[in-house]
């Protein structure tokens, strides 16, 4: 069977790495390797002394990272560093099932025209075993499965994926040059979905299966929250990404409508129902955002597509 790597991206996570890489370092059938690429310059004493006890005893690999920062890069410096034929993207704060890494390694071996394979994730809240909402070919092509479910307990081939629990045949993530660095830190949102419609575009297909199962259990410290609120923000980080995957994936009329909705659709929340005074602000992020993800793709393209990957 294939060897795999686990890579773990972290930053300003404590005692909820601590369990997650006890609970993986515990099922059934292990991963290859585990590599925790951690962004934190400050570790609290319990968690600095399980990593480094863990590293020197060679349980997992422990690579402090410092630039460039954010989640793609790391994510795309475990995927170098990686020895194993598949790589499986986990968060901070996750419990996996006992199967999870059978069942990616297993994926494989049945479906080798797979180039990645996602597996469930129950978020807090949930149970397994929602609507998959499979979009069809008649759907707008930007919109095309980014409302699927993945706490489904229905396989499908997707054209989305969710880095919380993703694995990548490591050569084929490579040959696509992994994540797009351009989907700018803190805020890498789209990322994955970027990368999803990239390996459709190269002709490799994405499994869901919903066996590779894992808990998300959305730790309240560290990660993307550090930011703030999105939905009290007149930050453009929060919205770049979407924009930036519109203008790179879409086309004509879909990518207007697409990219008109959203400013739209983020202040039409219950929050802003009872905040109103927010919807200005959050509109002005909007149009920074729009500005910002357009100067990137000037930028790409005054590069000669340098990291349009």
């Amino acid at each position: 069977m294939s060897s795999v790597s686990i890579v773990i991206a972290t930053y300003g996570r404590e005692e909820v790495l601590v369990e997650t890489l006890k609970a993986l370092l515990a099922v059934e059938e292990a991963a290859d390797e585990i590599l925790v690429v951690d962004e934190t310059e400050h570790h609290e004493p319990p968690t600095a002394d399980f990593l480094e006890k863990a590293n020197d005893a060679g349980r997992i690999r422990w690579l402090k990272h410092t630039s460039p920062s954010g989640q793609v890069a790391k994510l795309n410096r475990g995927l170098a560093e990686a020895k194993s034929e598949i790589v499986l993207f986990l968060d901070d704060d996750v419990i996996p099932s006992q199967q999870l890494i059978q069942m990616h390694r297993q994926a494989y071996d049945q479906y080798p025209e797979a180039w990645a394979v996602v597996g469930q994730v129950i978020q807090p809240g949930e149970v397994a075993g929602g609507a998959a909402n499979r979009s069809d070919n008649s759907t707008s092509f930007l919109r095309r499965d980014l409302d699927f479910q993945f706490n489904s307990n229905d396989p499908a081939w997707v054209e989305n994926v969710i880095t919380c629990n993703l694995s990548v045949r490591r050569n084929r993530a490579l040959d696509l040059h992994g994540f797009d660095m351009n989907f700018a830190p803190p805020v890498a949102f789209r990322a994955e979905t970027d990368f999803a419609k990239r390996i459709i575009a190269a002709g490799g297909r994405i499994r869901f299966e919903p066996d590779a199962s894992l808990r998300h259990v959305r730790a309240n410290r560290g990660g993307t929250r550090s930011v703030g609120r999105h939905l009290a923000s007149g930050s453009p980080v929060h919205g770049v990404g979407d924009y930036l995957y519109a203008l790179k994936h879409g086309k004509g009329w879909d990518r207007i409508r697409y990219m008109a909705r959203r400013p739209f659709r983020e202040v039409c929340t219950r929050f802003h129902l009872h905040h109103p005074w927010w919807i200005p602000v959050k509109f002005v992020g909007e149009l920074r955002a729009i500005g910002m993800a357009l100067q990137i793709v000037r930028q790409v393209k005054a590069n000669g597509g340098a990291g349009d990957k």
